[in-house]
Formats: C-alpha cells, structure tokens, sequence
C-alpha cells in the first residue's frame, strides 16, 4: 500500500487549467503544463490498496490501478510505466480523454472524492516519455503470416501493435491522409494536442507496423481482393454514420454533422488550411447533442470566435449526485462541466428543435425549440413552451448510429450484421467470413476509448490464435462485456 493515511489526510486535487481569456486564444491542451507532477504522487498515496479494488471493474482494460498508483507515490516511474503498459497501449490517449469510469468505481468514492486515476495516469506516461522509458519493442521473430487492419483508431491501433509484437506482419489502411481516426480529427487540439499520436506511429512504425493512408477499403481497394492479399483481416472502422435530424430547414446551408465541423478546425490546426471553410467566427452558434462531441464542438466555436454558443440536450439536466438508480460502482450520469463549458456559453436542456429558419439565400438564421418532459417513459412536447433561438452555424453532435456501409466494404466481404446494424462477431471476434475479425465500435457500436483498446487487444488475441493455433495475448474483455452501468 503507497501511503496507508492517505485518504485520510490528503485531499483531492486535479489538473490545474490555464486561464479561459489565454487558453480560447489558441489551441494548446488547457492544462498547466507540469502542474500535475509536484501533486500526483500524493494524490496516488490516497489509493486504498482495495483488499476488491472495483476501479478493475471499472475499466475495460483492466489497468493495475493500485500498483501503478504505488509506484507512482514511491515516484518510482519506470516501473509505474512498465505496469501501466502491461494493460494499456496507449495511456497517453485515455489519461486525456477517457471520462474514468475507474474513479466511478473507486472504493474511496463511496463517500469521498476518488482518488484521481486519471491525472495519475497521465502524469505516468508524459513522464515515461520525457525519461525515455517509451521504446519500440520490436518482436524476436516473425511469424510470416501478414494482417490488415481497416481503421487507425484506438481499437485499430492496438490490434496492429499487439500483433506485430506478436511477430505478425500487419499494414494499417486508413481513409484519411493522416493515421489517427477519431483521434486525429475528432478530437480538438485543445484536448489531445497531435503530437502525442504521432509519436505513437513512430514507435509503432519501429517495431514494423506498416501504414497505409488515403486508402478507403471498398472504394479505393476491393474488400474481398484485400482479403486474399493477407492471411487475416481485422476491421476496426468505427461506427462513423452520424445521427441525423430530419426536422424542416435541415438543407439549410451551415447546418453540419459535429464530424464536417471538427475535422476541418483540425487540419487548420495541422496546417493544411488556412482557415476552416465552416466556421464560428462572429456566427450565433447552436450544438445539439449534450455529450462529449457536442462539447469539443462549443470549445472549437469559442476559439473561432463565435458571438454566442448554445448547447441543447433533448434529455433532463443531469443531478450533482449519484441517484439512487445509479448506485456505486456503476458509472452515474452526472451533471458534467468540461474545460469547453468553463468558457462560456448556454446549456438548455429538456428541449427538441422543431424546425430551421433560413434567409432568401438559403443560410440558416434561427433554431426553433420547443420544451420536452416524459410521460408515461415517452417524451412529449409542453404546448406553449416554444421559442426561437439566433443561430448562423448549427453543429448536430447526437451521437453516431454505425459503421458506414455506403463504402461497400461490408457487402463487398458478405459480413453478417447484428440486430442494432453493427457487425457481427463471435467469442473470439470473428465475422461469419472465415479470417476477418472485427473490433471496437464497428462492432460494438459506438462507446468509449478505453473500450476501443480493449476490444483492439481482444481481437489481436482471436487473430493470433486464428494464425498460429495458440496465443499468449491478453484478453481483457468479451465482445458481449458492457459497460458497468444500469
């Protein structure tokens, strides 16, 4: 146990963030660089040591929570990193981005603050890379069996390292000009700034994973002749069709998915624009859809510019407590400000947009909404409640219903779907098309990042015992596992 009256006699304590008037003039990660590291060691000391430490539970892929925190209190931070690793490719990406159902399932937080494992984690790998303790670890020998990976995401990323560490020959195809996925041009710079994903490639390109970018399997490659080029196939292409809203003036020029929005402030950010062709600057903005990508969407609007940023949910405003329906461990819906809302804006909830209102050219000028309560479990409308709302730019972040099949990419492999349009796999992450393997949301639909991983470091293990007959690779989940929640 790293400090045994830890919890007793030290505090919670987080990141510290910049000021909102400096951080919305640029692009950086919001956090203090270095402001964790004189804190987290005693911020690890208030780990428990849990005789049954449920943060496991918590997390997908299982994170060794009480030993890294130990080390990290003894501030022994190569071995920190070498447990942190043994569960998790990439803790860098879920120390920034994952909303820590771990801290959700912390024994401590039954009636204190938890113990903060996410900036514990992340304080752990920027230093592993600062110490040079992050290196490629190529394998000893190679298999001569090849894999595809469909998709550099966090699953198809984790599935390609495991495997090539395996001694598998793997080449990533990805869509985009830029390995990444979601983590490239989803996430804002503000969040994840890119240099953590690229040095993650490079290491991974010196173990021997291949990339293979601007490369859209089923439109650009044939996915059937893919399948005979390798002796595996893992999709990993995420679940990437957007809800839509299909209410009156949805043509309306500067109505977009949040995944038209993003992307293009990202290549900004990358250097490939000068500015983004859709922008907030001197617009009324207007975000539906009150989760994680509907606020990356109001902190992008804040640094364009935008005279105001609204952002509607259709659901009840969440409690600043957990509800009797939510109890310990299960990850709670919570009342949630994010770095993006400390900077400003409007948050409604309990609201439906009925229609848009354009001008004689056809640009949206209004949003009009109308109160929603439910009834009976269905939502109904409350007559009188209506209103209208400026808005030049409308971002629809509701969420993502699949993976895309306008590609061709699941007709052309003949693959099976499940009752919710996702593909279908078994026990080992196999499709119904012998060696071909599916992971994180293509086939789980759409979830979390550490998800993602685990479900990359799942199907690597299937493909390898499909290969070879037997595999040492971990498992941390079943494609039928789901998140602790009620």
């Amino acid at each position: 146990m790293a400090d045994p009256k830890g919890f007793l006699t030290t505090g919670r304590e987080v990141a510290e963030t910049r000021p909102v008037d400096e951080r919305v003039k640029d692009w950086n990660e919001v956090y203090v660089p270095g402001s964790l590291l004189p804190i987290i060691s005693k911020q690890a000391g208030r780990c428990m040591d849990c005789g049954i430490p449920f943060c496991h539970n918590g997390c997908p892929l299982g994170n060794l929570i009480p030993e890294w925190n130990d080390y990290a209190y003894r501030e022994d931070w190569s071995a920190a990193s070498e447990r942190l690793h043994a569960t998790n490719n990439f803790p860098e990406f879920t120390g920034r981005l994952c909303p820590a159902p771990c801290e959700s399932a912390c024994v401590l937080g039954i009636n204190q603050p938890a113990v903060t494992i996410k900036n514990v984690e992340v304080s752990i790998i920027d230093k592993a890379w600062d110490s040079g303790d992050v290196t490629p670890q190529p394998p000893e020998r190679l298999s001569g069996k090849t894999v595809a990976v469909i998709g550099s995401g966090p699953a198809g990323l984790a599935a390609a390292q495991q495997l090539t560490r395996a001694g598998h020959t793997v080449a990533v195809y990805e869509r985009a000009d830029r390995i990444g996925g979601l983590l490239r041009y989803g996430i804002p710079e503000f969040k994840m700034e890119k240099s953590h994903i690229n040095r993650r490639i490079e290491q991974m390109r010196a173990e021997g994973t291949k990339f293979r970018t601007e490369i859209e399997i089923g439109r650009d490659i044939d996915a059937a002749k893919l399948r005979r080029r390798y002796d595996a196939v893992v999709i990993a292409a995420g679940a990437t069709v957007s809800r839509d809203l299909p209410v009156p003036g949805r043509e309306l020029n500067g109505v977009h998915f949040a995944m038209e929005y993003l992307p293009l402030a990202n290549k900004v950010q990358e250097g490939d624009l000068t500015v983004s062709p859709i922008t907030a600057e001197g617009k009324h903005v207007v975000v539906i859809g009150g989760g994680d990508t509907g606020a990356d969407c109001v902190g992008t609007a804040h640094r364009q510019g935008a005279l105001s940023v609204t952002q509607l949910e259709i659901m009840p405003k969440p409690g600043e407590e957990r509800n009797a329906n939510q109890p310990w461990p299960t990850f709670p819906m919570l009342y949630k400000v994010t770095s993006a809302h400390q900077e400003g804006g409007e948050r409604v909830y309990s609201v439906s947009t009925t229609h848009f209102e354009g001008d004689e050219d056809g640009n949206v000028q209004a949003l009009h909404l109308i109160e929603v309560e439910f009834k009976d479990g269905k939502l109904e409308q409350k007559p009188g409640t209506e209103r209208v709302i400026p808005a030049q730019l409308v971002t629809l972040a509701m969420g993502f219903t699949g993976t895309d099949q306008a590609n061709g990419l699941v007709q052309q492999f003949g693959l099976e779907l499940d009752e919710r349009g996702n593909i279908a796999r078994d026990a080992d992450y196999a499709t119904n098309v012998g060696g071909v393997f599916v992971a994180g949301d293509a086939g789980r639909g759409q979830s979390l990042i550490v998800w993602a991983i685990a479900e990359g470091r799942s199907a690597a293990r299937g493909v390898d015992r499909f290969l070879t007959g037997a595999s040492a690779l971990p498992a941390p989940i079943r494609p039928t596992d789901r998140s602790l929640m009620v």
